[in-house]
């Protein structure tokens, strides 16, 4: 099992995250094995690592807690 993880912030009603989607690495790895999975969520995202390839990861979810930065003065980040 990975880490499970919930970064809340203040998503406008018309938010579009395609621009983020677009800059994400590939969440699977060389040898077809997931490294990571998220979800946009009507409070923020819902991140997964599933501790295969830490550097991606964690630059997967730097984007997605700078995108939620970029909304929002401050977010949440919850371990789950």
């Amino acid at each position: 099992m990975g880490l499970e993880y919930k970064i809340t912030f203040e998503v406008p009603d018309d938010y579009d995250p395609s621009s983020v989607i677009k800059k994400l690495p590939s969440p699977i790895s060389s040898n077809m094995t997931e490294i990571y999975n998220y979800s946009v969520e009507e409070d923020g995202f819902y991140f997964l690592d599933n501790l295969v390839d830490q550097i991606v990861a964690a630059y997967a979810m730097k984007l997605l807690i700078d995108e939620s930065l970029a909304y929002s003065e401050s977010i949440k980040i919850q371990k789950l």
